[in-house]
Parts: C-alpha cells; structure tokens; sequence
C-alpha cells in the first residue's frame, strides 16, 4: 500500500492455509521506493530479516511476545509506534469487508484472486476520487 496516498499497490492471494511469512518475497519488490517494511508478527523470521536486510530494506515488523512471559514494556511501546502505521493497512481491510461487503468463499483460488482484485480495484477508484475532490477544495 502506499503510505502517502493510500493507494492498494500490490498484494498476493493464496489459501487459507498459506502462512503469511511465507508470502514476505512476493509482495516486498525492487520497485518500491520506501525503505521500511511494515506488518505484523507473522512476517518476523530470521529467513526474513536477513532477506530483507540483503535487500537494504529496514525492518518495521512487530515483535512476538516470548512465550510464557510478559512482553517487556520497551517492546510494547515500540510495537504501539509501529501499530499507528499499520493501522491506515488494517483500515483497507475493514472498509472492503464491511462497506464493500467483500466476503470470500469461492471455488478456485482464481475466482478469489478475481474477486479480490476487482474489490481492489474498486477501492483504488475510491481513493483517486478522494484526492481528486481534495484537490479541487484547495
């Protein structure tokens, strides 16, 4: 997504049984100009802060609470900083599941990338008009 306007910029559909770690590779590209990645715990591995770092990359990912004990409040609060970005990401969401009513249960994971992508799609059109009329106020 792009943080400056709001843009959906790339995505990957898989099942629901794909882990989301997995998918860090296909959605974190050469073209991006921002240097920083932001997501949640599940995108936090080894394998993917190496990666990202061979990438020059800056990793923004939240940390995991270690099992059995509190998290520290130094890992807290740096989780919270990252939380107020990710949420304009998680908004995206929200919008397209309640206002656009997008709901998946296909058959085929390519009617799912359809449907997704036209939701997609149709949220960008969103936005655009969103700035355009922005624009036109100023």
């Amino acid at each position: 997504m792009c943080r400056r306007y709001g843009f959906i910029r790339r995505g990957k559909v898989t099942d629901g049984a794909r882990f989301d770690g997995r998918m860090l590779r296909d959605v974190v590209t050469r073209d991006n100009t921002a240097s920083d990645v932001w997501a949640d715990t599940a995108y936090r591995s080894r394998a993917n802060e190496g990666w990202l770092k061979s990438m020059g990359r800056v990793s923004r990912i939240h940390r995991k609470k270690p099992r059995g004990k509190p998290m520290s409040s130094h890992t807290a609060a740096a989780n919270a900083k990252r939380s107020t970005v990710r949420a304009r990401i998680e908004h995206v969401f929200a919008r397209q599941k309640d206002q656009m009513g997008l709901f998946i249960r296909t058959i085929g994971l390519r009617r799912a990338e359809v449907k997704i992508g036209l939701a997609n799609l149709v949220y960008n059109i969103d936005r655009l008009i969103f700035h355009e009329r922005r624009a036109a106020m100023e």
